[in-house]
């Protein structure tokens, strides 16, 4: 089945399941799934039981898509995602952010877990995205364009949306919550990285490092979203952290933030 027809059996079937058309979309990273119990929430489904969906296989991505509200605002939540490391196609990875675009979403807010390489930062750091560095070494566009989805070319020079990021701002100040912005550098993973590639990203101008984000942000682009990240500094990278990385301290962070995180973005989505 080729993607598009994949791409209308989905979205067919969550229409017949749900009332209302979700405006914006928000995609959760490693440990901050809990936002979606702030929501007002009118149908869950787990991945597996969503035609063409994959479930998870990482700690801390419960693998839900979830319709709701928060303050009369229609949202589509991915609580959890997929990654290229677990040894999916670009494809697979960005068929969530495809199915949320056709469902009639206008704005994604996609969130992640990163390691902190930026100077000042600590753990439990917030950082808004302005720009990223794709390493990932591929691209959910390659191959064919799908013209019912976007351009053959997509102008990537305002990936992410200024509008949506003054906003972001506004907020985080607004909340005395401590908050960065700056340049996601996107990796494969699943290792993390050595010390040498983390002064090589600096160098490049980055401040954040992840395994995720990027091939979303692009599909989202190639659609016509506007499109907001958030970056969790769940910890320093290798480097500048003291000791050993592992993810148990990723979704420990995120644990001890999610009130903030979660007093952020309901605060965001209620003003775009």
């Amino acid at each position: 089945m080729v993607v598009i027809e994949k791409l209308t059996e989905t979205v067919n079937f969550l229409k017949s399941k749900i009332k209302n058309k979700p405006r914006i979309g928000v995609i959760l990273g490693s440990g901050l799934g809990h936002f979606v119990q702030h929501m007002q929430i009118e149908a869950s489904f787990p991945f597996g039981d969503v035609p063409n969906f994959i479930p998870p296989t990482v700690e801390g991505h419960s693998g839900n898509l979830i319709f709701g509200k928060i303050d009369n605002v229609d949202l589509v939540v991915l609580q959890g995602r997929l990654h290229f490391y677990e040894g999916h196609s670009m494809e697979t990875l960005v068929f969530p952010t495809r199915v949320m675009a056709l469902l009639g979403i206008e704005i994604l807010i996609v969130t992640n877990s990163a390691g902190g390489c930026g100077d000042g930062m600590k753990a439990g750091d917030f950082m808004i995205l302005d720009d990223h560095i794709n390493l990932m070494g591929t691209n959910p566009l390659m191959g064919p364009n799908i013209k019912e989805l976007g351009p053959r070319f997509p102008d990537m020079t305002e990936a992410y949306d200024k509008t949506l990021i003054a906003t972001a701002e506004r907020i985080f100040r607004s909340q005395q919550t401590f908050f960065h912005k700056g340049i996601y550098v996107a990796v494969t993973g699943p290792v993390y990285e050595t010390p040498s590639e983390i002064r090589m990203f600096k160098v490049m101008g980055g401040k954040a490092v992840g395994m995720s984000t990027v091939p979303e942000v692009i599909a989202a682009n190639h659609m016509g979203l506007r499109v907001a990240a958030i970056s969790c500094i769940t910890n320093l990278a290798a480097g500048i952290s003291q000791h050993k990385l592992n993810h148990e301290e990723v979704t420990e962070t995120a644990k001890k933030v999610e009130q903030k995180f979660c007093a952020f973005l309901k605060e965001f989505v209620t003003k775009i």
